[in-house]
Formats: structure tokens, sequence, C-alpha cells
């Protein structure tokens, strides 16, 4: 039998490389595909990181751009600052300057000042001495106020006028009315222009009137009137002092005055008190009054007051005045006190005033 040839590339063998291949590419394309998808997941995340960065480059240049904005406007400002500060320091400059020369013209001020205050001594001291050495004065004198008496009734003994800080008191109670118990009942029922027209009063107002011509000039004054209680004569002055070498206070004084009507009780305490309120106190005191005072800081409520009683609220009252400053009275007497001359004798006598009873066609 004829053997059969034997062919290497037959059909099985093509058939057997062909699976083979196939089976080659079958296997790398299931490799391939796992690492597409492997791939893709690692470059999914490096693509975010990448995103990430990007927006932020592109946040930092927005913010570089605004930054150099920025910038430059500081820069102006800084321009337009330095500008301002040149002008400052050169205005600041000039100021100085001018200070420097007003300080040149104060003090050349200042030295005319002490000059004229020298010159103006040297005058006061001159007219003093021509006052001294003169024999005679005019009429009105060294008085702003001219005052009419007659003869020597002008004048008192040992009431002294002197005083930096002069405090007159003026009762102005209805006891000022008359001389007696029934006077004083009877007329205190009359209208206010016969009160004020009462002899009594009227003394007692010119007395006032005296008294305000007597002022030193440069000394100064106040002027309380009381009766229950106490007010300054000038309304708006209270505890303020008026300067005596003025016309318009001493003026405004008189008139004021002349509207006053006696009237209510006597409080000595209330009117001590006002002295108190005055700030410096007064060196020089005048108390114009007629009696012992018929109340203390309020009302009683007895219509009656006892002798002994209206001296003891005159102590009371006395313990309030200030200390080491004289007292100076003028007593009006009444009938039916006896004990008021000797307790304002005895408190003139203390505090080294004066005590005095006008006769009654003085001044």
């Amino acid at each position: 039998m004829k053997r059969r040839k034997l062919n290497v590339f037959s059909l099985s063998f093509i058939d057997c490389i062909c699976c083979g291949l196939g089976a080659v590419i079958l296997l790398f394309v299931v490799v391939n595909a796992k690492s597409a998808h492997r791939r893709d997941a690692v470059t999914s995340d490096l693509r975010a990181q990448v995103n990430r960065i990007e927006q932020q480059l592109l946040d930092g240049k927005k913010n570089l751009v605004e930054s150099r904005n920025i910038l430059s406007e500081i820069d102006a400002d800084l321009v337009t600052t330095q500008g301002r500060s040149r002008e400052i320091i050169k205005t600041l400059n000039e100021k100085k300057v001018e200070l420097a020369d007003r300080d040149k013209d104060t003090l050349a001020s200042k030295t005319n000042v002490n000059k004229l205050k020298a010159d103006l001594r040297s005058l006061e001291e001159e007219l003093r001495r021509l006052k001294a050495g003169a024999k005679t004065q005019d009429d009105l004198g060294s008085r702003l106020r001219p005052f009419s008496g007659q003869g020597d009734r002008q004048y008192l003994t040992d009431l002294k006028m002197g005083g930096k800080r002069i405090f007159i008191l003026l009762d102005a109670s209805a006891s000022m009315l008359d001389e007696t118990v029934v006077g004083i009942i009877r007329r205190r029922n009359l209208k206010n222009d016969q009160k004020k027209s009462a002899p009594k009063w009227r003394q007692a107002v010119k007395t006032m009137n005296w008294l305000i011509t007597q002022l030193p000039s440069t000394s100064q004054f106040q002027i309380y009137i009381f009766n229950e209680t106490a007010r300054p004569l000038l309304e708006h002055s209270k505890g303020t002092w008026l300067d005596a070498g003025a016309i318009d206070p001493l003026n405004l004084s008189a008139e004021s005055l002349n509207r006053l009507v006696p009237e209510k009780g006597t409080s000595l305490l209330n009117a001590i008190k006002s002295i108190n309120e005055m700030k410096p106190t007064p060196d020089n005191i005048f108390l114009l009054t007629d009696g012992l005072p018929t109340m203390g800081s309020s009302k009683p409520w007895r219509t009656r007051v006892s002798s002994k009683k209206r001296v003891s609220l005159f102590n009371e009252a006395i313990l309030q005045l200030p200390k080491r400053v004289p007292v100076n009275i003028i007593l009006y007497p009444m009938e039916g006190d006896p004990m008021a001359a000797d307790a304002y004798w005895r408190l003139a006598n203390k505090t080294k005033g004066s005590f005095f009873c006008p006769s009654k066609n003085w001044p």
C-alpha cells in the first residue's frame, strides 16, 4: 500500500494556529480593557486635581490683578498724601513764624501794659497827695451820689463806713411804720402809699440814702431787707457784691428803697443767715432796726411774743454772725421793747462796732 504523504501545512495545523492566535487576541482585549478601566480611574483623580489647580491659578490671577489695582490706588494716594503733607508742613512752619512774631508783640504789649500800670499808680499816688494837701473840696467831694442834709446832722460820731465789703441790713417789718404799738396797728391797715409815707419809715429810708452816699468808691457793698424773710434790695444780686464805685447800682438801690412797703414780722435769724451767703464774707456790717425779733427761722403759732422770748430769739440769731466782723447798729426804738437798746448796745460793743439811736430830724 502506498504511504500517505505528510504535509506540515495541512488544514488542521492552520486551524490550530488560528485558534491560538484568536486566544491571544482575546486575552489581549480582555487585559487591555481592564487596563483602560484602571487607567481611567487613575486619570480621573488626576484630572480633578488638575482642574482644581487650574481654578486656583485662575483665582490667583484675578487676585493678582485686583492687588495690582489696589497697589496702584495706594501709590496714587501716597503721592497725594505726600503732597498734602508737604503743604501742611509748610503751613505749620508759617504758623510757627507768625506765632513767634505774635509772642514778640505780646511781650511788647505786656511791657507797655506794665508801664501804663506803673504810670497809673504814679498818677493815683499824685492824686492822693494832692487831695491830702488840698484845703477845700467841692460840695460832692468823693461821693458818687449827693445827699442834702441840714448842717451838722449829716455826720455821725464813731460810725465808720470803711471796709472793702460793706453789708447793710434794713428792717422792713410792719413795726417800722410807727413808734407805738397802737400806731403800728393803725398804719399797717392803710394803703401802701400811706405806709411808705410813715415818718418813722421815711427816716429809715433817708438814713439808708445817707449811708449809700458814704460808701467808699473803692469798696463793694450789698443791701438786704428783711422781715419774716431776707432778700437783696436789688433783684438778681443774691449772694454777689456790688461795686460802690459804679453809679448805677447806687441809683438803683435808692430807687428801690422808695418802692419798699414795711410789712409782716421780724426774723433777725433769717437776716443774719443771708450774711453767711456772701462769699467772701463782709468786713463791716450795718443793721437798721427798731427792736428785738419776733420770730426765728419760721413764723410762731402764737400771736404775742414775750420780752423773754424775743431776747432768746435775738441771742439765737447773733450766734450765726461771722466772727471778728464789726456790727454797727442804728436803732429806732419803739415802745414795749425795753430790752432792745441794751441787747443791741452789747452786740455793737462785743463786735467792736458802733451803736446809734438817731434823733427824729436826722439825717
